[in-house]
């Protein structure tokens, strides 16, 4: 079975001009190196196409694969981590991972909390801010909290993103709106513990890879998972895999969360506990990162018992399933 490999890396926009920031959720060499080794172990095939325009060029080629492994995050507009399944859904191609309409809906943190919050799953209240007058506090609680709403990888937050008064709200709303003019999510700051569930398979074939506590170092001075916390996570932060109430807490949450928003194949839930000590939804993430050492997918999964090969082979068998393919065929 010929699989193909889409994917955004990181090194050639770099020799393009793009900042360190704007090439935050690409990938790295290794990355693809880690994938297309799992891949072939397994006993497929590899073809490695690379970002949307590359992919656009195959296949007016007349390229096609069996199937595509698809990692790319896109570069420009809302919609950007759809832009390579929508191609491949119109030259009828099965992929990886979630469809355009679950890649675009989880890529705006405000819009996925809202289906959320309406499945009447636990989420803290929120608001999104657009202009300056949106920047509202009516009836949430400080500490809030501030992010990009349609970022990853930890982009734009930052030791500056937790305020606690109007006035620091306001003025932490403007400075970001010039940085991140697509919005920003405003929410009740979660004090609870926090974790990161794995997940593999889709619908009711879903199931928790593993869960992992993140407990921050004493020199992570903001005790949050920013971009610069998850750049040098060895050194501020550290692992763990917490007591089985809380993993059955935070699994069955996770859990109810992917299928609700329709997430395929494998990926991430973010969960932290809020100030009544219940499991609260933080963000979904459909396309996590799959570093062999450092994202954070593979690191859970290490703990919980499996290797890096497993993992992709699980992603595998539920997209193949999905599409009625057999590795054989």
């Amino acid at each position: 079975m010929r699989i193909g490999l889409t994917f955004d890396l990181k090194s050639e926009y770099l020799k393009e001009g793009y900042s360190l920031e704007e090439t935050a959720e690409f990938d790295r060499d290794s990355t693809i190196e880690g994938i297309e080794n799992a891949l072939q172990s397994l006993g497929y095939a590899t073809d490695r196409i690379g970002h949307v325009r590359q992919l656009a060029g195959r296949l007016v080629k007349g390229d096609r694969w069996d199937l595509v492994f698809n990692i790319s995050e896109g570069l420009h507009g809302i919609g950007r981590e759809a832009q390579v399944p929508c191609l491949l859904d119109a030259y009828n191609i099965p992929y990886t991972f979630s469809d355009p309409m679950v890649l675009s809906l989880t890529l705006h943190k405000g819009m996925t909390k809202r289906v959320i919050r309406d499945a009447g799953l636990n989420t803290p209240a929120f608001f999104v801010v657009q202009t300056e007058a949106d920047i509202l506090n009516d009836n949430l609680e400080f500490p809030l909290f501030i992010k990009p709403v349609a970022e990853g990888t930890g982009k734009g937050i930052s030791g500056r993103s937790r305020v606690n008064s109007s006035q620091k709200l306001h003025a932490v709303c403007r400075e970001m709106l010039r940085q991140y003019p697509g919005g920003l999510l405003v929410e009740e700051f979660l004090p609870g513990r926090e974790f990161t569930v794995g997940i593999t398979g889709t619908g009711t074939k879903s199931r928790s890879v593993g869960i992992m506590e993140i407990v921050y170092e004493k020199d992570s001075a903001s005790g949050i998972y920013s971009l610069e916390t998850k750049a040098n996570y060895e050194e501020l932060v550290s692992y763990s895999v917490p007591e089985d109430t809380v993993r059955d807490a935070c699994t069955d949450l996770a859990i109810q969360a992917w299928n609700i928003l329709g997430c395929r194949d494998g990926g991430r839930v973010d969960i932290r506990y809020d100030r009544h000590g219940k499991p609260s939804f933080i963000e979904v993430n459909p396309l996590a990162g799959l570093d062999v050492v450092h994202s954070d997918l593979p690191i859970l999964a290490y703990r919980n018992g499996y290797t890096y090969e497993q993992l992709i082979g699980e992603i595998m068998d539920s997209a193949l399933e999905r599409n009625n393919r057999h590795p054989g065929s």
